[in-house]
């Protein structure tokens, strides 16, 4: 067969360098994955192989130009999803997920789902009153939820944020911890201020948290207590004991919305508890107004390097 080639032109060449990534990483990927090689020219890419095949990598490459068109960041996941959404016939759904702008952080990035997975466990947060999110680091579990929270709380559709986790960290105890309570929790809550931060001026929330429109506590103290007109982030679910969880679910209010995630390869459990995320997957799957959300290697928008360790570990771990 004839080898053919195709030219894709970049509008300029902050968008050619988008798309080529850090030392052409993402162009050495679109080769790897397609059979074809790719020449960057200046605005000019080239691409050159047997003709499936270079047609096939150029509509990856234009299927991206959301993305690069402007100069964005592309990461390994990006293209991924990219491939997936091509390969499996779900063109719309990635249409969708290009266009569906989830918010703007304090600095102007745009926050949007990067693969299918991602969009599928935001729809289910914003249909359903609880959601399960189960997967492995850098997935975006505790930071899409925190996106959707934040915009439902300074959009008045409910009158507080509740972040929580349980204070299980590598056999350490609060009461071993210095300081006083505030001083003792925020180790164990740094992930979900560093959510906040990306959103509200970090000069706003103490205010806020004053007011009480944001709590920030460990899953302690949501005992005895109903959580109506809020959302509600159940944190490091996989930490929980099989108690503790149900405990916190029960304390679900009227108008109120909640958003529990955890990775069940990382429990910091006693050997012989079993975590109560695990439990509640098998008894509340089958419930009508929940939703289970499932994150993969495959979703992790970290460094690289965090894609592949994470599947590392799966394969050792089967």
């Amino acid at each position: 067969m004839t080898p053919a080639s195709q030219t894709i032109q970049f509008p300029h060449s902050a968008s050619a360098i988008a798309l080529a990534g850090k030392n052409e990483e993402n162009l050495k990927f679109l080769a790897q994955r397609t059979g074809t090689k790719l020449v960057l020219r200046g605005q000019d890419l080239l691409i050159y192989g047997q003709p499936k095949a270079v047609e096939r990598c150029a509509t990856v490459v234009r299927s991206l130009k959301h993305l690069w068109e402007d100069g964005g960041a592309i990461a390994e996941p990006d293209l991924l999803t990219a491939f997936h959404a091509l390969d499996t016939g779900r063109k719309d759904e990635y249409k969708e997920l290009q266009q569906n702008v989830l918010a703007k952080t304090r600095r102007g990035e745009i926050i949007r789902a990067k693969t299918l997975h991602q969009r599928q466990y935001i729809k289910a947060i914003q249909t359903h009153d609880i959601t399960f999110c189960i997967g492995p680091a850098g997935t975006g579990k505790t930071f899409l939820a925190a996106v959707l929270a934040v915009q439902a709380l300074l959009n008045d559709e409910y009158e507080r944020l509740i972040l929580t986790r349980p204070a299980v960290e590598a056999g350490e105890k609060l009461g071993f911890l210095p300081g006083d309570l505030q001083q003792k929790v925020n180790p164990f809550l740094r992930p979900l201020y560093d959510a906040l931060y990306e959103f509200i001026d970090p000069e706003k929330i103490p205010d806020l948290m004053e007011r009480g429109k944001i709590e920030v506590a460990p899953l302690a103290y949501m005992r005895g207590r109903t959580l109506s007109r809020a959302f509600i982030i159940v944190d490091e679910a996989q930490n929980t004991t099989p108690a503790q969880l149900k405990m916190v679910l029960t304390r679900l209010g009227f108008n109120s919305r909640m958003v529990v995630t955890g990775d069940v390869t990382q429990t910091d459990l006693p050997s012989q508890q079993e975590s109560g995320l695990n439990v509640s997957r098998r008894i509340l799957q089958s419930v009508d107004g929940i939703a289970f959300c499932s994150l993969t290697a495959a979703d992790v928008v970290r460094h690289p390097l965090v894609q592949r360790i994470v599947a590392a570990y799966e394969r050792f771990e089967r």
